[in-house]
């Protein structure tokens, strides 16, 4: 299995997740009982096929020694869960050959004015689609209360006067330096803190 096509389970498994929650926003709203059986009925396919998704991505990461090793770095790592390790293998499969500035630039936490991201042909929000980002918020605000390492970079921005949300940009960017380095230098996080 390539990149592409490990992108492309990922995207399925998204697509699987929304159909999943419509469909159980669909049932709350339902009164007719057949209505109500069907959508039950069809919850229950979408979550076996989210199911065989998840396990056909665990496969593809477990046949590929390079993305197990990477993917194992990267779980290390408190408030990277495997949703985000996968993703940042599908989606960034430039992790770790690249500097932290294009990683950065990749995923669109850069810091980037409108005007620096036209002349250097980025769009100032990276490359990757939004659903990544927001994935990578969240693993970010998990980070800061369960990470040592970007909770007190997440306080020294506050106390330094910055805003939440700056502080919180600056803290995918940290993140996502860190397991940049780590999957470059192939070293577990212990050893990058």
């Amino acid at each position: 299995m390539n990149t592409r096509e490990l992108a492309d389970l990922l995207t399925r498994r998204r697509q699987l997740i929304d159909m999943i929650v419509a469909e159980e926003s669909r049932l709350k709203q339902a009164v007719f009982k057949a209505l109500r059986r069907d959508i039950k009925a069809h919850i229950t396919w979408l979550q076996k096929r989210l199911k065989s998704t998840d396990d056909d991505l665990h496969e593809a990461i477990k046949a590929s020694p390079v993305w197990k090793a990477n993917y194992d770095l990267l779980r290390e790592v408190a408030g990277v869960g495997n949703v985000l390790a996968l993703s940042l293998l599908a989606m960034v499969p430039e992790l770790g050959k690249v500097n932290r500035k294009q990683v950065a630039a990749l995923v669109g936490v850069a810091p980037l004015t409108a005007i620096a991201a036209s002349t250097k042909g980025v769009d100032g929000y990276g490359v990757v689609e939004l659903r990544f980002e927001v994935c990578f918020y969240m693993a970010v605000l998990s980070s800061k209360s369960h990470n040592p390492v970007i909770e007190r970079f997440y306080n020294h921005l506050l106390a330094a006067g910055k805003t939440k949300k700056v502080a919180l940009v600056a803290c995918m960017r940290k993140l996502l330096t860190i397991l940049n380095a780590m999957v470059r230098d192939q070293k577990h996080f212990a050893e990058m803190a």
